[in-house]
């Protein structure tokens, strides 16, 4: 019997990393011992169409190869991505959208009517975040700290590592710093 097996789904756009969130998060649930497996789902999508990735984390091995349809959490890196995808579409009860949005997470719990579906939402501007320390609106790392922060899975340490194994020199430094940020903030979003 699997004893924890989390489903993740993040939307985004093409160029802004929502494959490579989704793969910085499962080597660091592999480095904290568990087993992971992420994977895209596109065609031949051009920067800024929308791109969907997965990842699943579990104490046992994963024989699921299939797309995510019910998950736990769902990740949004590009809020435009909402106004033409439900992103909460299979959301679990008691699941969590955590979204790049400029507003406050009351204002996406009303939007997406998270009191009438049964799920949390916590909200981060990441966009603002990248600007101010990549200067581009590249969001990944942003929200590999937020699920982090916001969930917990991950240690903050391993994230850290695995960044800077990721990326090389000043780059590795700025991601670091933007998934620190990240992490604490929805660590005290999350309470």
């Amino acid at each position: 019997m699997v004893k924890i097996l989390i489903e993740v789904r993040f939307h985004g756009r093409g160029g802004q990393g929502a494959v490579t969130a989704a793969d910085l998060l499962a080597v660091a649930g592999f480095k904290e011992g568990y087993y992971t497996l992420s994977f895209p789902m596109f065609g031949a999508e051009k920067r800024g169409t929308p791109v969907v990735s997965f990842l699943r984390i579990s104490d046992e091995p994963i024989v699921a190869r299939d797309e995510v349809y019910n998950p736990d959490y769902v990740v949004v890196l590009d809020p435009t991505v909402m106004e033409t995808v439900n992103v909460v579409a299979g959301l679990k009860k008691g699941g969590m959208l955590i979204a790049n949005y400029p507003k406050s997470s009351e204002d996406l719990k009303k939007e997406v009517k998270a009191d009438e579906l049964g799920i949390k939402v916590a909200t981060i501007n990441a966009t603002k975040m990248a600007m101010e320390v990549l200067g581009r609106p590249i969001t990944n790392t942003t929200m590999v700290g937020a699920f982090g922060g916001a969930t917990r899975l991950i240690a903050l340490e391993t994230l850290l590592e695995v960044v800077r194994e990721w990326f090389k020199g000043e780059l590795a430094e700025k991601n670091a710093k933007l998934v620190e940020e990240a992490y604490r903030y929805m660590m005290e979003v999350c309470r």
